[in-house]
């Protein structure tokens, strides 16, 4: 043990993981995802300025990536942003009140192994799913309106 201790003290580089490989996205059931050749940070900000021509807005977001340098880890780039608006909840909650803990709706933005970034996200249509049954057609119709804006939004946000 002494010896492993020693040959850490000596090469602090042991420490530091090199950055890992990570699986790009690939679509799955529910889901969009967008490949861009944008690199990750400019694909966060264009996401971010995209919504101004929404009326959703960015209401939350989190990665590990920074976080994860502060363990000497280094991820690729990885952010959730979580998007909503004060309207969509108050015609959610008299349809569904369980529904609303999938507020806010995320998109997804990862670095991939090119330096270029990918854009996902569960459409809203799928995520309020199972809340269906009791929330009828104006929840189904909410949903579509939710992923026409997810759409606008990432075409925007993925735009050359």
């Amino acid at each position: 043990m002494r010896h492993l201790a020693l040959l850490l003290a000596l090469c602090p580089t042991l420490v530091m993981a090199e950055t890992p490989v990570i699986a790009p996205m690939t679509n799955r059931d529910g889901w969009r995802v967008i490949d861009s050749a944008k690199p990750y940070a400019v694909l966060v900000d264009a996401l971010k300025s995209a919504t101004g021509d929404s009326p959703l807005r960015v209401v939350t977001e989190a990665g590990p990536t920074e976080a994860a340098r502060k363990l000497d880890v280094i991820l690729p780039g990885n952010r959730v942003i979580g998007v909503f608006a004060p309207q969509y909840a108050v015609r959610i909650l008299p349809l569904s009140t369980a529904a609303m803990i999938e507020a806010p709706i995320r998109f997804y933005v990862t670095e991939d192994a090119d330096g270029s970034a990918t854009l996902a996200w569960k459409t809203p249509s799928h995520v309020f799913a199972p809340y269906m049954p009791e929330g009828g057609d104006e929840l189904a119709a909410i949903a579509a309106e939710l992923d026409a804006h997810f759409d606008a939004i990432a075409k925007v946000a993925t735009a050359e």
